[in-house]
C-alpha cells in the first residue's frame, strides 16, 4: 500500500510539472543540456526514510547551495569568530552577484552571495593530506551519504566567464578580507560550486541539517550543531537572495536555492525538502522549486511558526493484540481463538504532536502494514495537538485501510480527532476497544461455542476438571440469582460471600487507584467466576462486581462452603483445586502475552 505521503507528492508533481516559466542556466557541456522538463521531488525525514518522485536521480550541479555546506566547514575549523571577522549575516536583499560589503568593514554582507562565498572559501584549508576542495568534497560526501566530486569541465567553463566574481575577489583581498591569494580562494568556490549531486542527495544534505548536523542515514556527525544552527539563520534571512523576505513569510524553512535548478529547504528536527527542476526565475531560484516547496510548506503546514517543535516519532507503542489481551476474561475455546488469530490486529498508541513529521512515523508504518492484519485499535489519548495536515495525511491512510477491507477501532475519549470526516468506531478508553477488538476475532475465527450467551453452571469451563456427577453434587449447593443492569453484586470491604458463577450477561471488576479514583479491572463473561480469591470470612473484598446489563448467577456462597468443607471434604478439596487451576490458567496467558511483547 503506497503511502499517502508519496502519494501526494506525486499529486504535486503531476500539477506542478505543467508549470512552463523560466529558462534553464547554461554554462558549458555539462549544463548546456539540462532537459527543462526535468522535475524532480524529494523528501527525506530526520529518521533517514526517503520519498522521491519524478525525475530525482539525474546530476546537476550544487552551484549556490554548495554555499550554506562550505560557511558550515568554515566555522566548524575555526570557530564563529573568526569566520564573523571576514562575513556578516546581515541580509543585503541583493541579486547574488552583487558586491554588498560593508562600507566601514569590507566584509560582505552574508555568506550566501557570491563575495561572501569567496570569502568562506579563502577560509577553507587543505589538511591531513587533502586539498581544500578534497575536504569540501568529503564533507559534502558525508551530507549525502554518498561520494560526490566536483566537475572538471563545468568547473573550467564558469572559470572562463567569472569576470565579475575575479574581481569580487580582488577587491575583498585589497580590503583585508580575502589574505591570501584571490585567485585560489575563487578557485576553491568555482570547484565547490561544480560538486555533481541528485534529487536524493540534496534531500539528505538537507536532512542532516535538519537532524542538527548529523546525518540520519549513517549517524555520521557530518558539522557540530552550533555550525548548523548558523547556516539555518543565515539561509533563513539571507539564502534566496532579493526573494528572502517573501520566502520567509510564505514558506518559513531556512532554504538555498543554485542556478543549476536544485532548491533545499529545511525544517529543523524534522524533514529535509529537495526540489530539481532546471527553468530558473529572475531570482535565478528554479520555478517549479519554489513552487513545490511554497504548495507543500502550505499543505503540509511545514512554516517553522506552527512546526516549532521537534518531529519525533509520533508511535508510543506498536503491538498485535495477542500481546496484550484486555481485561476481559475468556472461555479456554475464546483464549484459543486469540492466541491463534490474535497477531491479525494491530494495537498503535500515539503520543505528543501530530504535525506533519510526527503524523508521516504513523502512515509510514500503516501503508506497510502486513498482509495478515484486519484490525487496527488506534489509541490517540496522549496525543497532545493536532495539525490539518496530520488530519488529512490519517484520513488519507483510513480510507486506504478501509478500502482494503481493514476495520479500524479509534481510541479518543477526548476528541483530538474531531476534525476526521472518516466514519470510525470510537471508544472512551484503551481497555473497552481491545475487548470489542478481541470479540470481532473471536468471532470471525471461532464458533458459536468461542463467546456463549448462556452457559449452565453444569457445562462451566471452571469446572472442567470434575467429573459431571461431582459438578451435579455442587450445582446442589448453589443458589440462584438475577441482577439487574448496574447492580451491585460485591462491594469493596464486604466480607467474604462465596464464589459465583456467571451463568448470561457481563460483570465489570472494579478497583481504586490509590487516590481514590476508580477503574475497571476486568470483565467477565458467561461461563466465568468471580469471589474465589477471598478464601474466608476473616478477608474483605478488594474490588467491587457490577453487572452490566441483566446477569444471572449460581452463587455458592460462604455458608454453603462451609457446610461442603465439613460434610464433602473430598468434593471442597476438587473444588479448591478447580478454582486454583484456573486462576493459574490465567496468569499464565497474561505472562506469556506480556513476554511475547517484551520480546518484540
Amino acid at each position: 500500500m503506497e503511502s499517502p505521503v508519496l502519494s501526494y507528492l506525486r499529486e504535486v508533481h503531476a500539477e506542478l510539472a505543467q508549470l512552463r516559466d523560466g529558462a534553464p542556466y547554461s554554462v558549458g557541456p555539462a549544463s548546456a543540456v539540462a532537459d527543462p522538463n526535468d522535475f524532480g521531488i524529494a523528501l527525506a525525514t530526520v529518521d533517514g526514510h526517503l520519498y522521491e518522485v519524478g525525475t530525482t536521480r539525474t546530476e546537476f550541479s550544487l552551484q549556490s547551495i554548495s554555499k550554506p555546506l562550505g560557511y558550515g566547514l568554515a566555522i566548524a575549523d575555526l570557530g564563529m569568530d573568526a569566520v564573523d571577522a571576514h562575513v556578516d549575516v546581515e541580509p543585503s536583499g541583493d541579486p547574488f552577484n552583487e558586491l554588498s560589503t560593508n562600507p566601514d568593514t569590507g566584509r560582505p554582507a552574508n555568506a550566501m552571495i557570491n563575495a561572501g562565498a569567496i570569502a568562506v572559501a579563502s577560509l577553507i584549508k587543505g589538511s591531513g593530506g587533502r586539498s581544500p576542495i578534497q575536504r569540501i568534497e568529503h564533507t559534502y560526501s558525508e551530507f549525502a551519504a554518498r561520494r560526490l566530486r566536483s566537475n572538471g569541465h563545468e568547473y573550467r567553463a564558469e572559470r572562463a566567464r567569472s569576470d565579475r566574481n575575479h574581481g569580487l575577489a580582488y577587491l575583498l583581498s585589497s580590503a583585508g578580507i580575502i589574505e591570501g591569494d584571490p585567485t585560489k580562494a575563487l578557485e576553491t568556490y568555482l570547484r565547490q560550486c561544480a560538486v555533481r549531486v541528485d534529487t536524493r542527495d540534496l534531500a539528505m544534505i538537507a536532512a542532516t541539517l535538519a537532524a542538527g548536523g548529523t546525518n540520519p542515514a549513517t549517524g555520521t556527525e557530518v558539522l557540530p550543531y552550533e555550525a548548523v544552527e548558523r547556516m539555518l539563520s543565515v539561509m533563513m534571512t539571507s539564502g534566496m537572495y532579493d526573494d528572502a523576505g517573501d520566502w520567509a513569510t510564505s514558506v518559513g524553512m531556512p532554504a538555498k536555492s543554485g542556478v543549476g535548478g536544485g532548491i533545499i529547504a529545511v525544517l529543523p528536527g524534522q524533514v529535509g525538502l529537495a526540489v530539481y527542476s532546471p527553468p530558473l526565475d529572475k531570482h535565478g531560484n528554479s520555478v517549479r522549486g519554489a513552487a513545490a516547496c511554497r504548495r507543500i510548506s502550505s499543505d503540509l503546514q511545514m512554516h517553522f511558526v506552527r512546526s516549532a517543535r521537534v518531529g519525533r516519532s509520533a508511535i508510543k507503542s506498536s503491538h498485535t493484540i495477542d500481546q496484550e489481551p484486555s481485561n476481559i476474561r475468556r472461555t479456554e475455546e475464546a483464549a484459543k481463538v486469540l492466541e491463534e488469530h490474535g497477531h491479525r490486529a494491530l494495537v498503535m498508541e500515539l503520543t505528543g504532536d501530530l504535525f506533519f513529521a510526527g503524523t508521516e512515523t504513523v502512515v509510514r508504518e500503516l501503508s506497510a502494514l502486513e498482509a495478515s492484519i484486519d484490525l487496527l485499535v488506534l489509541d490517540v489519548r496522549d496525543v497532545d495537538e493536532v495539525g490539518d495536515a496530520g488530519v488529512r495525511m490519517l484520513e488519507a491512510v483510513f480510507a486506504q485501510l478501509t478500502g482494503s477491507h481493514r476495520q479500524i477501532l479509534l481510541v479518543d475519549p477526548e476528541d483530538a480527532l474531531a476534525g476526521l470526516s472518516t466514519d470510525l468506531t470510537v471508544f472512551d478508553s484503551h481497555d473497552r476497544a481491545i475487548g470489542f477488538c478481541e470479540r470481532l476475532i473471536i468471532e470471525r475465527y471461532g464458533t458459536a461455542a468461542s463467546i456463549p450467551s448462556s452457559v449452565p453452571v453444569t457445562q462451566s469451563p471452571v469446572l472442567a476438571p470434575l467429573s459431571p456427577a461431582d459438578v451435579m453434587r455442587l450445582a446442589a449447593r448453589m443458589t440462584a440469582r438475577h441482577c439487574l443492569d448496574g447492580e451491585v453484586i460485591r462491594r469493596v470491604g464486604q466480607r467474604y460471600g462465596g464464589v459465583f458463577f456467571i451463568v448470561s450477561g457481563s460483570i465489570s471488576i472494579i478497583a481504586a487507584h490509590t487516590d481514590g479514583t476508580r477503574f475497571r479491572l476486568r470483565t467477565l463473561g458467561a461461563g466465568m467466576s468471580f469471589g474465589e480469591l477471598v478464601l474466608s470470612a476473616d478477608e474483605r473484598q478488594e474490588t467491587t462486581a457490577k453487572a452490566e446489563g441483566p446477569v444471572e448467577l449460581m452463587m455458592l456462597d460462604s455458608d454453603a462452603i462451609d457446610e461442603l468443607e465439613r460434610d464433602d471434604p473430598a468434593l471442597a478439596a476438587q473444588l479448591w483445586r478447580a478454582l486454583s487451576r484456573d486462576a493459574a490458567l490465567r496468569v499464565d496467558r497474561l505472562t506469556r502475552a506480556n513476554a511475547a511483547r517484551i520480546r518484540d
